[in-house]
């Protein structure tokens, strides 16, 4: 029997399979607004036959965006499209979740296929916010260091983004604590070095992520999954390393989260990735051994046969594609065809499955 075509339940939501859609950016929003391409991008996906299709890192508020172009959801008026989306998700049998995201640090950058560099405000660019004043390219204008303000501010960003999350009809949240945004940044030693109770020791550098968690989870119902993507080591020394987040993992298991999402690196740019295939699913493994708590891998996973032996080897709950997807949004289809599994094709789809 294949693991990876076989149901999982998170909390009321039972998944079709293990197949999760990655959260990936698109840049292709304006003021923060869905469009027509969110809804083909992601459907496209639902149609073919992942479980959990994810919306990007969607912002919180704009000083948020990584991009002037991302998506947000830090106002009413977003929920409309949203909800347009989700409800045609859910009606190809997928589950529609939201990735919610502060960039911090790493906000106000022009688009990758535009350089990718720090904007200034000349250039439409913003204020950037961070738990201590360290840029992250040398020469860059350096962020703010949030005052208590500047944090309260972001843990009722995040809550209301919730609560606007519900209401557009996602059922999974992921909160985006990697990848060097500012959640993580905060996390690191590397970027913190604060001495307040936000800074300083694990505990304290672990605050405001513990802390958006808890206030998320007042709002967001008991029925429904809650994620948190972590990345489990800069691959810097003196940063963050997977024993960290096995203690972040047991705090977060406490606060109601239901999986670890374990990506790693992004917080600072000179860091040595592996880059090989399955290279993330070592921190996937651990996590959910030592912490007792679901796991997602996800990082160069773009075989069928490969995400199979994964499960197998009870290294993760859940198997997250992302390029692969980007490639081939039918991923699932060919892979069931590739592990000798039937799973259900759209109806519209049926006469080529038999031909």
């Amino acid at each position: 029997m294949s693991k990876l075509f076989e149901t999982i339940s998170f909390r009321e939501i039972r998944l079709r399979n293990r197949i999760m859609m990655s959260p990936m950016c698109q840049y292709s929003s304006e003021d923060g607004f869905a469009n027509d391409w969110h809804l083909v991008h992601l459907g496209s996906r639902a149609v073919g036959g992942v479980g959990i299709v994810c919306m990007e890192a969607t912002a919180v508020s704009p000083e948020g965006r990584i991009t002037p172009y991302d998506q947000g959801i830090w106002k009413d008026a977003h929920i409309e499209k949203l909800q347009q989306i989700t409800s045609f998700v859910r009606q190809l049998g997928a589950v529609p979740a939201i990735q919610l995201a502060h960039a911090g640090r790493k906000a106000s950058t022009a688009r990758p296929w535009e350089g990718g560099h720090q904007l200034n405000p000349q250039q439409g660019g913003w204020q950037t916010l961070a738990p201590s004043a360290i840029p992250f390219r040398e020469g860059e204008i350096p962020p703010v260091a949030m005052n208590i303000s500047d944090i309260k501010k972001v843990i009722n960003d995040f809550v209301a983004a919730a609560k606007r999350a519900l209401e557009a009809g996602f059922q999974i949240i992921e909160l985006h604590g990697a990848h060097g945004y500012l959640m993580h940044q905060f996390f690191s030693p590397l970027t913190n070095q604060r001495s307040d109770a936000y800074g300083g020791s694990l505990e304290n550098r672990a605050r405001l992520l513990l802390e958006v968690t808890a206030a998320v989870r007042t709002v967001w119902p008991e029925k429904y999954p809650l994620f948190v993507r972590l990345s489990c080591t800069d691959w810097v020394e003196g940063g963050v390393q997977v024993e960290d987040c096995v203690w972040l993992a047991k705090q977060l298991k406490q606060r109601g989260v239901d999986l670890i999402d374990c990506s790693s690196g992004g917080l600072v740019p000179n860091a040595r990735i592996p880059n090989t295939p399955g290279y993330q699913i070592p921190f996937a493994e651990k996590i959910r051994q030592e912490a007792q708590i679901a796991t997602g891998a996800v990082g160069l996973i773009t075989e069928a046969h490969q995400a199979e032996d994964i499960l197998q080897k009870q290294q993760a709950d859940l198997i997250i594609i992302a390029r692969q997807l980007l490639r081939d949004p039918y991923f699932p289809i060919h892979a069931a065809q590739q592990l000798n599994v039937d799973i259900p094709w759209p109806n519209q789809y049926l006469r080529a499955k038999t031909s």
